[in-house]
């Protein structure tokens, strides 16, 4: 998706839960134009989590017949996308003539790099009956190295990822590695993301990383006796062991891995270089970016 805003007004608790926890991010909703997200990250406290520096939940939103999201092409530096479906189908196209549906489980990874423009959309033939979106977003920043890297896009089907049971919970690692096994998803620093559904009682011991927070996308669970409640972000502290437990049935996403160091974020840019943000806004502003062959006509305009 797109439209980030400059203002980072969000409300972060501090939790103790036996010091495993450094805060608890509550989500804010942020309409994106007839379509409305809960985003995580950044925040004034919290800017990044490892590689992390943007975390968008997207619905579950239910569109009648003919309603769909429609979010014309616009441009990223600098930055990958993650692009992760629960329920829904969102067809993907960008400016490398990339198009591809994703649907629920499937990894989309849409590497920047220096520059790429790309359009979500839905197939009219999914438009044209009710249905239901769900999922989330997120941007991974790209170590300094490989900002400018070759734009690249990487589709990875649901099949493809790891999936497993640890002591009954149902786990996927989507990127990185965890519990024995590794994804063949792409990444550039080390990064962690994994998928869990826990039933009421259960636990689970958490893979380590450099950094790492926790996402409630259905239910609560607790670390520590910290109660987290559904669609909050608990950054964890830098602790060797951390197991968590649900209170109620639920589905948790863990994300971290090493932290890059600063970067600026504007709009749908990021970067280690304010000037080069700057120039992106410009190249933009001028029409210097690629076109998105098969949906060359609409564009989102750059913001004031």
């Amino acid at each position: 998706m797109s439209n980030v805003t400059r203002e980072l007004e969000y409300e972060c608790t501090g939790v103790d839960g036996h010091g495993l926890i450094d805060r608890i991010v509550q989500a804010r909703d942020k309409d994106l134009g007839g379509f409305s997200v809960r985003r995580l990250l950044p925040t004034t406290q919290q800017r990044m989590v490892g590689p992390w520096i943007f975390f968008d939940h997207m619905g579950p939103a239910d569109f009648p017949a003919g309603r769909g999201i429609d979010v014309r092409p616009h441009p990223h530096i600098n930055l990958a996308t993650v692009t992760y479906l629960f329920e829904g189908e969102i067809l993907h196209r960008d400016s490398l003539g990339s198009l591809q549906p994703i649907c629920p489980g499937d990894v989309n990874l849409m590497v920047a790099g220096r520059g790429i423009v790309h359009s979500e959309r839905e197939r009219p033939e999914h438009t044209a009956v009710p249905h239901r979106l769900h999922g989330l977003q997120l941007w991974l920043a790209l170590p300094e190295a490989d900002e400018e890297c070759e734009p690249a896009f990487h589709h990875y089907p649901s099949a493809t990822i790891p999936a497993l049971e640890v002591g009954g919970v149902a786990l996927r690692v989507i990127i990185g590695s965890a519990y024995g096994v590794s994804s063949p998803v792409r990444f550039f620093a080390s990064t962690l993301y994994v998928e869990a559904h826990l039933m009421a009682g259960q636990t689970l011991l958490l893979p380590e990383a450099a950094e790492r927070a926790l996402y409630v996308a259905e239910g609560s669970l607790s670390v520590g006796g910290a109660a987290i409640p559904e669609h909050a972000l608990a950054v964890l502290a830098p602790a060797a062991q951390v197991r968590v437990e649900a209170s109620a049935g639920c589905r948790l996403a863990l994300i971290g891995g090493e932290p890059l160091g600063h970067r600026f974020v504007d709009w749908n840019f990021v970067s280690s270089s304010k000037a080069r943000i700057e120039q992106a806004r410009r190249d933009w502003r001028d029409g210097r970016f690629p076109k998105v062959p098969g949906d060359e006509h609409e564009f989102i305009p750059l913001p004031d």
